[in-house]
Formats: structure tokens, C-alpha cells, sequence
């Protein structure tokens, strides 16, 4: 089969031939019909986050955001079968452990991060294997195709498992969102689901507009005074305020827009720039009560709360779907990402 090989971190990434994954009797082959093409392939490639000892090594299949067809089960597999269709989390859970037992699967000390180590080699290929599948995988709805599923990847996962699990959100509060990539856009599709108001901020008008179109109520053109607009257009602060993109301005920005007793929600990850490191106003954090929260992936098990927002047409990931191309593409597509172009999701299909 083919697939997108990380050959050496910055250099043009590789369309090869690879073996077929192998079957493991917990797990499940699946054809990829979808995948999310995300800025975190682009971190990946770039070789970001030996920080945090999270570089993928070269030989690395990559892609995380998949949708697709099991096409074989292993022998231990209880509620899945062939012909299903399915959409696979990157945070994958070995389902035995007390993070998973409690519903925590994408912290799971056992677990695996897919499309970023050898145990979980990545969905930009024609096939994947998918470990302890019983667990992590959850059918797709019908009319929820797989190129939505796709784009929910790790961006609408992160949005939605920050705001509906990690905040303290509450129908009118304000919300404000840094840097309307994938990420961003998709946390302000879903804050408007769940009854916020919520403000977007980008340096570019097109984000902008289509933070608009997805239910901003209002929007702040990066530069300046950020926070200082965020206050005077809120009435003193967001409640929530979330970091989307990853850069020490943008987190900067996010905790200062806060109102006391706010939460800010870190989503973006850093690039080389800040190592992971960013300087903060702790001494005003303190004094405000301000809380700083995390959030990656989402748990397997709750997946179901979120395609049922989709299934409801409360929230439309396939909205932020701007291109669909094909996997010889995929290696290009990724390297633009040096240039922030981009408005909405691209995604690999079949």
C-alpha cells in the first residue's frame, strides 16, 4: 500500500510503498476513506517538541484525523465488524488502565498517539491498524460522512473536550478565541452550540469572516491592544478565553482578556520559538483567580457526545472543509503550512 512517510524532519516528506499493517487480535484493520490534514502534522514534520520528548521518529507514517471501513477484525474484537464504518481518535487508550476505567483514555499512560510513534503509525496511507479497538473506536452515524468525521480529527476533539469537559462553561458567558485556524474555527462553531458569545480574534480578514459565518458574535483584528479590546467589547473580560494557536503572543493575549475568576483553555502547541515555554503574568493570574487549563484529544469514550452534535446539525465540521486531495498531495499540502494561508480544513480522500 502507500502512504506519506516522514523521511528526515523538514525535508520533503515521501509518498513510498509500505507494508500492510498487521492485525493484532485486539485490534482491527481499517481502510482509510478520510483524514484530516492538521497543523500538528506540520509540528510533526517540522521535527517540534523534543521539549516534551513528543518528535516522531523518521520512518514515521503520519496522520491523525481518520474516518474509514474495518476490513478485518482481530480475534478478541466483541462490538465491531466488518463493513463498519468508524471514526478513530489519535488518542488511543489501551482500555484497561484507571485513566480509561474513568474515563480519561486520552491521558492513558499505555496509550498511544497515532500518526506520531511506531505503535501507532499514521492514517495518510490506504490502510491503518487500530490497537484495543473495542475501546477506542466508535461507529459513525448515519449521514455523517467520512470526510466530516475527518475534519472533527484532533481539532473539534481538543475544542470540544476543552469547553464541554475541561471549562466551567455556562450558556451566555464569553468566550474568546485566539488564531481562527482548524482549531480556532472549531471552537468557536462549538462555544455558539453550547450558548456562549463568542468573540474571535486573527490577524487575517478571511478567518475572520469565517469565524463570522460559524457564529462569532464579534471578531478582533490582531495587533495592538488584544486584550484591552476584548474587555471594553465583553464588558470587563471573557470568561473563558482560548489559546488556538501556540505562540507566546496569542497566550499572552488569551490570559489578559480574562475577567476574574477566568479560565483559559491552552490549546495551540508551541513551535521553536517558545521550546513550550511562555512567560506569564502569574502575580495577576493569582490575584484574579485566573485558571489555566489543557486540553488534547478527547476521550474515547465521550465521542459519542460529540457526533451527536454533529448528527444533530448543531455543529457542522464539514463547514470548515475549504479542500479535498488526494494522498499524493498530501506532502505539499502540509509544507504550506509554513505560510498560515490556509482558511478552514483540508483533508486527504480517497
Amino acid at each position: 500500500m502507500q502512504a506519506v512517510v516522514l523521511e528526515s524532519h523538514g525535508d520533503p516528506l515521501a509518498l513510498r510503498d509500505v507494508p500492510e499493517p498487521d492485525l493484532e487480535p485486539d485490534g482491527v484493520i481499517v481502510d482509510v476513506e478520510a483524514c484530516g490534514i492538521c497543523r500538528s502534522d506540520w509540528h510533526a514534520w517540522k521535527g517540534h517538541g523534543e521539549w516534551v520528548d513528543d518528535v516522531p521518529p523518521e520512518g514515521q507514517i503520519l496522520g491523525h484525523e481518520p474516518a474509514g471501513t474495518v476490513l478485518e477484525v482481530g480475534d478478541r474484537i466483541e462490538t465491531l465488524e466488518e463493513g463498519d464504518r468508524v471514526a478513530v481518535p489519535f488518542s488511543l487508550g489501551d482500555g484497561t488502565c484507571s485513566r480509561c476505567r474513568n474515563g480519561h483514555g486520552n491521558v492513558c499512560p499505555n496509550g498511544t498517539a497515532l500518526g506520531f510513534e511506531p505503535a501507532g503509525q499514521g492514517a495518510f496511507a490506504d490502510r491503518i491498524a487500530v490497537p484495543h479497538a473495542d475501546y477506542n473506536l466508535t461507529t459513525l452515524p448515519e449521514g455523517v460522512s467520512a470526510s466530516a468525521a475527518a475534519a472533527l480529527g484532533c481539532r473539534y476533539m481538543t475544542a470540544y473536550h476543552g469547553l464541554a469537559h475541561r471549562a466551567d462553561l455556562a450558556p451566555g458567558d464569553w468566550v474568546a478565541v485566539h488564531g481562527c485556524g482548524g482549531v480556532g474555527l472549531s471552537a468557536v462553531q462549538i462555544a455558539n452550540a453550547l450558548g456562549a458569545r463568542v468573540l474571535a480574534v486573527d490577524v487575517r480578514s478571511a478567518p475572520l469572516e469565517k469565524a463570522t459565518e460559524l457564529g462569532a458574535h464579534e471578531t478582533v483584528h490582531g495587533g495592538g491592544d488584544v486584550p484591552g479590546k476584548i474587555r471594553e467589547l465583553t464588558g470587563g473580560g471573557a470568561a473563558i478565553s482560548i489559546d488556538a494557536l501556540g505562540i507566546s503572543e496569542t497566550c499572552r493575549n488569551s490570559v489578559a482578556c480574562l475577567a476574574s475568576l477566568g479560565q483559559h483553555l491552552q490549546l495551540g502547541l508551541t513551535t521553536d520559538a517558545e521550546r513550550g515555554e511562555v512567560s506569564l503574568p502569574t502575580d495577576s493570574m493569582v490575584g484574579r483567580e485566573i485558571d489555566f487549563l489543557g486540553s488534547r484529544g478527547m476521550p474515547p469514550t465521550r465521542y459519542d457526545e460529540l457526533l451527536g452534535f454533529v448528527e444533530s446539525g448543531a455543529i457542522d465540521p464539514g463547514a470548515l472543509v475549504s479542500h479535498k486531495v488526494p494522498l499524493a498531495e498530501v506532502p505539499e499540502r502540509i509544507a504550506a503550512m509554513d505560510e498560515f494561508s490556509a482558511v478552514g480544513i483540508e483533508v486527504y480522500e480517497r
